[in-house]
């Protein structure tokens, strides 16, 4: 199956493209530059395409980007710290981001001809991003069969939908992500900060799944007291 795998730069998707790389046929990283708070992680995803051997498409959807006010990720908002189970994480959802960006990669799979798009969402995001959850997932599916219908079909590859983060470490292991390379930190900094979200998630999957977690973090301890307090029923 002809793919193209939607990067980010992040632990996710990257480790989603070494999977593809490995069982399917991978055609090509997309990415996009939607304003977010840093690009940094779109270098980790130009270059894990490099690594991989495949063209790297970076569409700029800035202009859509800035009219998606009130996140932390794309305006001037304190992003919070803490575990994605905190009230306090809602800051950091982007309105409709993800139905945006695959309706242009479908697009994009359309014209290029290929069989799948491959996204990288995955069960611990459900609690806090609706275009995270499999119900979205199916009905996106749905809606792309009417709207590609005559132009050959392009599947919604989500692997990674019904399982939490610790599970894509595990796989992206399996797969010989280069951990090292990818970036999560919602801040940018020179090092992971250790307490944003996201790297809370990502500290505490690498400790879950048993892998050696490779990453710098500023305040590698925080992610603990961060945990404590939401059990996996509350989280997921």
């Amino acid at each position: 199956m002809r793919t193209i795998v939607i990067c980010s730069g992040g632990l996710d998707s990257v480790s989603l493209a070494q999977k593809i790389a490995a069982e399917q046929e991978l055609v090509g990283l997309l990415s996009f530059d939607y304003g977010q708070r840093h690009r940094k992680e779109l270098d980790f995803a130009a270059a894990c395409a490099q690594r991989l051997g495949v063209p790297h498409q970076l569409i700029d959807i800035t202009g859509v980007g800035r009219h998606l006010t009130g996140s932390a990720l794309t305006d001037d908002i304190d992003v919070p710290d803490g575990h994605y189970a905190e009230e306090t994480m809602k800051a950091t959802v982007v309105p409709n981001r993800n139905a945006i960006m695959l309706a242009i990669a479908f697009g994009l799979a359309s014209a290029q001809k290929a069989d799948a798009v491959a996204v990288a969402v995955h069960g611990g995001d459900h609690f806090i991003y609706p275009d995270c959850r499999p119900g979205f997932i199916d009905a996106f599916q749905k809606m792309q069969d009417e709207a590609l219908d005559g132009y050959g079909a392009v599947k919604l590859y989500a692997p990674y939908v019904d399982v939490p983060k610790a599970a894509i470490v595990a796989d992206g292991a399996r797969h010989g992500t280069p951990f090292g390379e990818t970036w999560s930190c919602y801040k940018g900094g020179e090092r992971h900060c250790g307490r944003c979200g996201t790297c809370v998630e990502r500290r505490e999957a690498f400790h879950l799944a048993g892998v050696e977690d490779p990453t710098e973090y500023a305040d590698p301890d925080f992610w603990r007291a961060a945990t404590s307090r939401f059990s996996a029923e509350e989280i997921r």
